[in-house]
């Protein structure tokens, strides 16, 4: 991460983010009962108690353990249990058996926060500077979580038979479909990309550098629901001609035939959502669709997915805290575009682009700089933020990051094309 020097004053700021950062965490998991939140439906993904204790966890190892004199570990067994994949703080529970920690209790795991977070606030007056960028860091790393957390959910409550729904979800009322996509001609020649200025960033994010763009033009939308219910009636999803290879061996061997979550029901295409399940809204942009998906899409419509530098150029210009991400604790999902090209909110976009280090790139020394460098292998990208990620996270600069086959995320598709 980068940070620019943080005076006394800044520790009151940093104190309301943190608090901030910490409530919508416990209003997210609100409506959980003790099993919904100790429950993994996947190696992928991890039970809520999991997240609520990895993100304090991170806290008082990195904050509270190494940097107040006389503090003592809230339960020693903690570490071992809430340990993610930090290699240099020891041994850890599996990931893929996080759900069989039925023990502490979800109300265990909401006491140890607490104290957490007394113990924190107690100390900030008197941190050094690295102690402060490092709560930063945990505020960030936070926000990452409360959108794993949103999602995880989501996938655990879509392999229950009844489908249940976490919130109940508003009436939706119909809109006008969007009209053809529009093309933006981008810039050409060297341009350069990257994290800049002294604001927070990621360390994956940097250094800054140059780049050389060739003629291209980027869509001003991201794909609907109703353009990939298209797709498929099209034969988009039996088509190997669309497909890469892997994507092919993908499909056919997971039986994929349309987004996830996605399900005929009563002649038409219904999506399950953090409230039930419901008809698509053909106007809202597609979402839970993986990288192989969002590919063979993009050659189906004759174009391609754009990369992460032109992606950049073009959103650089637009507010990243704009546009449909999470302020509160309810049932997010992507809406309708509104007027104009929106680069920030609603879905990740997969971008052409493989998820390695940039010129110059070194990862931060001790365990802290096993955050992002050691995943730079065999990953996308994906750009722009979600309807779960958390209002004034992203930046132009962000690199989020999964797996090809991966989807159960808010990702989502922006053609790009060659000129």
């Amino acid at each position: 991460m980068r940070t620019k020097a943080m005076p006394a004053a800044c520790c009151t700021t940093l104190e309301a983010r943190f608090r901030a950062v910490r409530t919508l965490s416990a209003d997210l998991v609100a409506p959980l009962s003790d099993a919904d939140a100790s429950v993994q439906s996947m190696d992928d993904a991890s039970p809520a108690k999991w997240h609520l204790a990895h993100t304090s966890w991170f806290f008082e190892t990195f904050v509270l353990r190494d940097f107040v004199d006389g503090y003592q570990l809230h339960d020693a067994r903690f570490p071992f249990l809430f340990n993610s994949y930090y290699e240099a703080e020891g041994q850890r529970h599996a990931r893929s058996r996080r759900g069989m920690v039925t023990r502490p209790s979800l109300a265990e795991v909401l006491d140890y926060r607490a104290a957490v977070d007394a113990a924190l606030v107690a100390a900030l007056p008197d941190l050094p500077e690295a102690a402060l960028a490092l709560v930063a860091l945990g505020c960030h790393h936070e926000e990452q979580h409360q959108e794993l957390l949103l999602t995880d959910i989501l996938h655990l409550f879509s392999c229950n038979p009844v489908e249940p729904a976490m919130w109940p979800g508003e009436r939706k009322i119909p809109v006008e479909m969007p009209g053809p996509l529009r093309w933006i001609e981008g810039p050409k020649g060297v341009a350069e990309i990257g994290a800049q200025g002294d604001g927070f960033a990621f360390d994956c994010e940097g250094p800054r550098h140059r780049v050389l763009l060739h003629r291209h033009a980027i869509a001003d939308r991201t794909v609907t629901n109703g353009e990939w219910a298209a797709f498929i009636a099209d034969g988009g999803y039996r088509d190997p001609r669309h497909w890469l290879s892997d994507g092919w061996a993908w499909v056919k061997a997971e039986g994929v035939d349309a987004p996830l979550y996605w399900e005929q029901r009563d002649g038409g295409w219904t999506r399950f959502g953090l409230d039930g399940r419901r008809a698509i809204d053909p106007a809202a942009p597609v979402t839970h669709v993986s990288f192989f998906e969002a590919d063979a899409y993009a050659s189906w419509a004759g174009a391609r997915l754009p990369t992460e530098a032109e992606w950049e150029v073009a959103a650089s210009g637009h507010d990243p805290a704009g546009g449909n991400q999470l302020d509160h604790a309810g049932p997010v999902e992507p809406r309708p575009a509104a007027s104009g090209p929106a680069f920030f909110g609603d879905v990740w976009e997969w971008t052409g682009s493989a998820y390695r280090p940039y010129p110059g790139f070194t990862a931060a020394p001790g365990a802290v700089g096993e955050y992002n460098g050691k995943f730079m292998s065999g990953q996308f990208i994906l750009r722009g933020g979600s309807c779960a990620t958390p209002r004034g996270h992203a930046r132009a600069s962000y690199r989020n990051f999964f797996y090809p086959h991966q989807r159960w995320q808010f990702t989502g598709v922006r053609l790009a094309k060659d000129l």
